[in-house]
């Protein structure tokens, strides 16, 4: 059995737990579990009970170190369960990649604006160094899409950072 088959999805959205993710994503995907591989969100405890409280009743949460994460979910831990993750950033995939996670496909939501970073599509922007990181997750034969809600079409983030020049 392929450990990720019990990963339904996998989403980038910094805004982690809001209600898109909650209210529209978790319900479409059926999911029984969010997980956020974070290291940064497992260190800090009134982040995790923050967002513990933005997720839906019924739907368990894991907010755990991504090296803890990828030994689980290798080791099988999540069998029978429906497990979305979503992580914080382009860095978090590479990592969970490079700590074995064999990951085919990601979705990217929303990546906010700030200076420095390049509006790709509405609610979607990224630096130089994430468009880079984007890039090795592509080339690394990752299937990248950007799909804001379920409803949406699916659409391809390659072809957004082509008509940016990323």
């Amino acid at each position: 059995m392929n450990p990720m088959d019990d990963i339904v999805h996998i989403r980038i959205d910094d805004r982690l737990l809001h209600g898109q993710v909650v209210g529209m994503w978790t319900n479409t995907l059926q999911a029984t579990r969010i997980m956020i591989p974070c290291d940064r969100v497992a260190e800090d405890e009134v982040l995790r009970k923050v967002l513990r409280m933005a997720a839906p009743a019924g739907v368990k949460t894991s907010f755990i170190p991504a090296e803890r994460a990828a030994r689980q979910i290798m080791e099988g831990r999540y069998q029978g369960q429906r497990v979305f993750m979503v992580c914080e950033n382009p860095a978090d995939i590479l990592r969970l990649m490079d700590l074995g996670l064999p990951i085919t496909k990601v979705n990217v939501g929303n990546i906010g604006g700030a200076e420095g970073r390049i509006a790709v599509k509405t609610s979607l922007s990224m630096s130089p160094e994430e468009a880079k990181m984007f890039h090795e997750i592509m080339d690394r034969g990752v299937e990248v899409t950007s799909q804001m809600v379920p409803a949406d079409p699916v659409t391809h983030l390659i072809d957004f950072m082509k008509e940016k020049g990323l």
